[in-house]
């Protein structure tokens, strides 16, 4: 509980003082009391104690005092300063004092035996001069008399007991000196002095016992010191704790190193260089280029390998998990072609066409190339099937000289195929995404995301929700698989999507994704790609040479005109390798066969065409109008048929496997007609007393979708009226009640059926000019299209005056 600074009291014995034969001290001068400041000490009235003279100034000002039995003011320094402070260097507040004798100790050194007397507050420097140079702080000062506890106050006694015990319970756990200190709390009869005695001897800072002098209550102040004990308890109790648990910690770990070396041994007598798996993986961990979590993870998890039985399935699991962290290609890149020719050249070499296609792709290969860090957008490549989609990516890796891998997600049910599954099972493997970064080597290569459209959810989870994070470039920098269970860094990596259609896809999902269309080919388009690609890679794999089979450009164009329908060249690079092969296995047997492939040769090797070219019904018959429809695989063409009969019943029937948006199309449509009747000549009672059967042929297909408004209005006018409908016209729209024609999707596939079927005539909503403007013009050369905005536009365009022979 003493404070040891210089100049503040010291424990040392002071019963030898005969207090009662000292001569009675001057009266104190508070016009120039002399003072002497202390460091770190600050004294209160009553209380007897030693301090230590450590200056020089301030043994001279004790033996003056003691000389003259002045009376000298004790009072604290603010600052701790080694030379003799200044009246504005001290508090404000200090206490009178006796000085009853100064003592040399053994040391050499000088202590004072002092008594403190009143209080005082210092009200500036003393405006005397010292008769000489003994007392070189002398203050103004004005006397502060203290209120003393009532006799009859019961509150006070119990607090200055709560005072005694806590000091007593405190010093015991000091230890040191404690027992000198105890017996003097014990020599108090007057319970003021002894809390008088406590606060000077107590371990506060300077500015708490200041506090505790100012007050003017000894009530108070015995108040606020048993609070600042309660405190300070508090705090012995705490720090006891914290070192208790600190020696525990250090005992464990001496106790777990000392275990730990003993399982080495046993696990080297028992398993041998078994154990020598965990000193292969840190060597190799050694050398890879960890993230600071990644490494730190690593190290963790090799401390729990290292307490495996090697004989245990836990071992492998942790084992082939180790591994895995070690297989990916933490911070390693490929790096990226800079030619930016040599990418063009080597994009063209592959892909036939799509100018638009690969001229977004360019510009992204030039963006990569100039900023290889920068944040790139995720390419979605929608088009049906065939179209080249899938090796689109596979020529974006070559053309960048990055590594290739591709990721198939039709079918997908489980969100834990793209974040991994959690490792509290055997046989728990990281996410797809993860698995093809280990695949390629190299944390920057090009991943197809193939068939996102297709994916599901379930039970399991929802895989589309997980591959938002995959797909965002402000997120995927932190990727976090499940199964590694540390966040991997997917911002370098170049994700490009493949859908047949965006109508499955979530709202979210779509957002991260930038749209490139690919529709369909050209009878021409298709050609080319069969003579530079497909034909040459066929030859290859079947071991062909040239001079074995000849293709001309006339037969390739027939068998894509009689046995593909189709938007891309699937169904015939099927066709062409089945001529190939039968033409291999006529070589094998050395059976005779005409090298020069011609049309009959065809028929011959391929069977019966099975699609004749255009499939155009005429325009024979009222109320069959061809429209044009979208699918998932290209364009196609699309016919309605009414047919009217008299008689009482349902007014309107369907058929045809139509969908709920095209069967309100066909209400909306008759509806309208039955409405504008008048404008063609018909009357209500031709309504009335007619029954309407509307059918869409193939009945075994589903067909839904608004773009055959249009067409089901011009064939029940057609139907009704019996007006032609004119030759080779093909129409596709949206309507309302209002007789408003509204605009469509799809319009290139469906360009390309038309022109596959022999259209020539397109009607289309005003609004789709725009589509038509954006679309190359090789692919609608040869026709004629008209724009419209109401239904009678369409009708006046569509039906002739000529009555239907049939």
């Amino acid at each position: 509980m003493s404070n040891t600074d210089s100049e503040s009291s010291r424990i040392i014995s002071i019963g030898h003082i005969d207090l009662g034969q000292l001569k009675k001290q001057s009266k104190p001068n508070t016009d120039a009391l002399p003072l002497l400041p202390t460091q770190n000490l600050v004294l209160f009235p009553g209380v007897t104690i030693p301090i230590s003279l450590v200056r020089e100034t301030s043994l001279k000002i004790a033996r003056a005092a003691e000389d003259s039995g002045t009376v000298i003011g004790v009072v604290c320094q603010r600052t701790q300063i080694e030379s003799m402070p200044e009246v504005d260097d001290l508090y404000p507040i200090g206490v009178m004092a006796e000085v009853i004798k100064v003592i040399e100790l053994p040391d050499g050194s000088h202590t004072a035996i002092v008594r403190g007397l009143d209080k005082f507050k210092i009200e500036g420097v003393s405006e005397f001069i010292a008769e000489s140079s003994l007392y070189p702080l002398l203050a103004k000062v004005m006397v502060l008399k203290e209120t003393k506890p009532r006799k009859n106050d019961r509150q006070f006694p119990a607090m200055a007991s709560l005072v005694k015990e806590l000091t007593v319970k405190l010093l015991k756990q000091v230890g040191e000196g404690a027992t000198e200190m105890i017996n003097n709390l014990d020599n108090f009869g007057d319970q003021v002095t002894l809390i008088n005695f406590i606060c000077t001897q107590s371990p506060f800072p300077p500015e708490i016992k200041i506090g505790l002098l100012a007050k003017n209550s000894v009530v108070a102040r015995t108040q606020t010191l048993l609070e600042q004990l309660t405190e300070q308890e508090q705090m012995l109790e705490v720090t006891e704790k914290i070192q208790s648990h600190a020696r525990a910690n250090f005992e464990q770990q001496h106790r777990t190193m000392f275990l730990h070396n003993q399982m080495e041994a046993i696990k080297q007598e028992l398993y041998g260089d078994e154990t020598s798996d965990q000193d292969e993986l840190k060597a190799r961990g050694e050398k890879t280029a960890f993230t600071d979590a990644a490494a730190k993870l690593f190290n963790k998890e090799l401390g729990k390998l290292g307490r495996l039985n090697p004989q245990s399935p836990e071992y492998a699991v942790q084992f082939q998990y180790l591994e895995t962290l070690l297989d990916l290609p933490w911070q390693t890149y490929s790096d990226m072609n800079p030619d930016f020719d040599k990418a063009r050249k080597k994009l063209d070499d592959s892909h036939y066409g799509l100018k638009k296609v690969k001229e977004r792709i360019l510009e992204q290969i030039a963006v990569l190339m100039n900023n290889p860090g920068g944040k790139s957008p995720i390419l979605c490549l929608v088009g049906p099937p065939g179209v080249g989609k899938t090796s689109i990516g596979q020529a974006i890796a070559d053309a960048l000289s990055l590594k290739y891998e591709r990721v198939s997600l039709g079918g997908l049910h489980d969100e834990a195929e793209i974040r991994g599954h959690r490792r509290t099972y055997i046989g728990s493997m990281p996410g797809r995404i993860i698995d093809a970064i280990k695949r390629a080597g190299t944390s920057n290569p090009v991943i197809l995301l193939d068939e996102v459209d297709k994916i599901g959810s379930d039970f399991k989870g929802d895989p589309s929700a997980a591959l938002l994070e995959v797909l965002d470039p402000e997120q995927n920098w932190r990727f976090h698989d499940n199964y590694i269970d540390v966040d991997y860094d997917l911002s370098k990596v170049l994700f490009i999507a493949t859908a047949n259609t965006l109508s499955t896809l979530s709202q979210p999902l779509l957002d991260r994704l930038e749209i490139i269309e690919l529709s369909g080919y050209l009878l021409e388009e298709k050609v080319e790609i069969a003579c530079n690609h497909i034909i040459p890679r066929l030859r290859k794999n079947y071991n062909l040479k040239s001079g074995d089979l000849i293709f001309t450009r006339d037969v390739i164009a027939k068998i894509v005109e009689n046995y593909t329908s189709e938007s891309g060249v699937r169904q015939l690079e099927k066709a062409l390798s089945a001529i190939i092969r039968k033409t291999v296995m006529a070589k094998v047997q050395g059976t005779p066969y005409p090298k020069r492939l011609n049309k009959e040769r065809v028929e011959e090797l391929l069977g019966i065409p099975r699609y004749t070219k255009g499939h155009y019904e005429g325009n024979d018959f009222a109320g069959v109008v061809t429209g044009l429809a979208w699918t998932a695989v290209g364009g196609e063409i699309l016919y309605i048929e009414t047919s009217i009969s008299q008689g009482k019943g349902e007014k309107l029937t369907l058929t045809g496997n139509l969908g709920n948006v095209m069967k309100e199309s066909a209400t909306i449509a008759y509806q309208w007609v039955k409405s504008h009747g008048g404008q063609y000549g018909l009357a209500a009672d031709d309504f009335e007393n007619a029954q309407m059967h509307i059918h869409v042929p193939e009945g075994a297909i589903p067909k839904d979708g608004p773009s055959a408004g249009i067409t089901m209005a011009t064939s029940i006018v057609s139907a009704f009226t019996g007006r032609k409908v004119k030759g080779r016209l093909a129409m596709t729209g949206e309507i309302t009640l209002r007789g408003k024609v509204l605009p469509v999707g799809g319009i290139k596939e469906k360009i390309l059926a038309a022109k596959r079927a022999g259209i020539t005539d397109i009607i289309l909503s005003s609004e789709n000019k725009k589509d038509i403007s954006d679309i190359d013009q090789k692919y609608i050369s040869g026709l004629v299209f008209h724009y419209v905005d109401t239904i009678a536009e369409v009708i006046g365009l569509a039906l002739l005056d000529e009555k239907a022979s049939i």
